[in-house]
């Protein structure tokens, strides 16, 4: 891909912000804690947590 060319595939785009995703995924899973202290919170930030470490160790494999 050029310098001038837009990303086109949801790979290209996720991959040019993953940084921003992973931000926001860790974003809210921490309101999720602080809006429901209890188990039921807690589960809800895991889900999205474990969306973030998926995600960056497909970055990781990508890398290697």
């Amino acid at each position: 891909m050029s310098d001038h060319q837009q990303p086109r595939t949801v790979a290209e785009i996720a991959g040019l912000y993953l940084g921003n995703i992973l931000y926001a995924l860790e974003t809210t899973a921490l309101a999720l804690e602080q809006r429901d202290p209890g188990a039921q919170g807690a589960e809800q930030a895991a889900f999205y947590r474990g969306i973030a470490r998926l995600l960056a160790e497909a970055r990781g494999r990508e890398k290697e």
